[in-house]
């Protein structure tokens, strides 16, 4: 459900708006809920709703696990800390439209629709934009500016959400989830197994299970994504050998990428969508949703509707995501044959 909150001033259903309150605000909810059904955000962040003026994210550090201990041996005390941490502060979205008494006094129809649905498109084009924007922004740096506001594209532990060089808290050696490899059947292979072998800031394997794709509309990506997923026998051998990705991911084609993403590059974003949700990945936060309130300008008398909302969303812990098809020194199938 859109969950959107409807507000009207004293009076306006007695003026000669009165008739239109009821169909723009049902035309408004409607078309909310369409966009809401078509949307890439939730399958690419954690979504929740938030009752705070900010959220910290974090997460916790792995205890080493069970030690020996011999025949009426002492219990170890095992121990685990706070990891990296990221605080999240709700930004305020604002938009209005008119509609003017002239517009009702001659019955323009017509015009009554296209105005609630540019609201509504504009409402959920910005979520969409803003969610593709950081996404995007991960790939070049820790922070980007949309609609001349900065904000963070940095995980917790301080570096842009793909990078060659996340630090562990505890110990381990630096990790990279930054790959140059231009998307193929061998690099989507060499890049889940790179994701496997991901490690926690304490050193422990966590068990990543990529199981989603993110493409930007690139009818070439599209092509060689489907041609490597969607047939179960292997095309690349001569006696058809069985796909092993066959029917293992799904695929998320965000048009709204294409957009922000630089123009020399095809990026394809392989995710843990379990991870993502159970960790923060990416997480998205909803203080409130749309706000919409309708009410006559005394001095114009026309019938203002007034948009606002409060969300915000970034990044936690990297590991549920990596990136290929991007420029970086560091290239998945290498590191996977250099390792074997």
């Amino acid at each position: 459900m859109a969950g959107i909150v409807f507000s009207e001033s004293s009076g306006i259903n007695d003026s000669v708006y009165g008739k239109s309150q009821q169909p723009i605000r049902m035309f408004v909810e409607k078309q909310v809920e369409a966009f809401e059904e078509k949307s890439a955000l939730p399958n690419v962040f954690m979504t929740a709703d938030s009752k705070n003026f900010s959220e910290k994210l974090t997460g916790m550090t792995s205890m080493n696990g069970f030690m020996p201990t011999g025949e009426g041996g002492a219990y170890p005390q095992d121990e685990m800390q706070e990891g990296y941490a990221k605080v999240l502060e709700h930004v305020t979205w604002k938009d209005s439209f008119a509609v003017t008494q002239e517009m009702v006094e001659d019955s323009k129809a017509l015009d009554l629709r296209s105005k609630p649905y540019a609201f509504v498109s504009g409402y959920q084009r910005t979520r969409e934009q803003f969610g593709a924007a950081l996404l995007a922004g991960g790939i070049s740096g820790t922070s980007m500016k949309f609609r001349g506001m900065k904000f963070s594209t940095a995980g917790a532990d301080g570096k842009k959400l793909f990078a060659h060089n996340h630090p562990a808290k505890v110990k381990g050696d630096a990790q990279s989830n930054l790959f140059k490899d231009a998307f193929s059947a061998d690099t989507l292979a060499a890049m889940e197994c790179r994701m496997q072998d991901f490690r926690d800031d304490n050193g422990q394997v966590l068990a990543i299970a990529p199981d989603t794709i993110i493409i930007p509309n690139d009818w070439q990506l599209k092509k060689d994504v489907f041609a490597a997923l969607g047939a179960d026998k292997d095309p690349n051998t001569a006696n058809n050998g069985f796909n092993y990705t066959f029917g293992r991911f799904h695929v998320v084609i965000w048009q709204y990428l294409n957009q922000f993403i630089d123009a020399k590059d095809k990026p394809w974003i392989m995710m843990d969508s379990n991870y993502n949700t159970e960790c923060g990945g990416a997480v998205w936060l909803d203080r409130i949703k749309l706000a919409v309130k309708s009410y006559v300008d005394e001095n114009t008398d026309n019938n203002i509707w007034k948009g606002r909302s409060r969300f915000i969303a970034g990044f936690n812990d990297w590991r549920a995501f990596a990136v290929g098809g991007v420029a970086s020194d560091t290239n998945a199938v290498e590191l996977i044959k250099a390792a074997a």
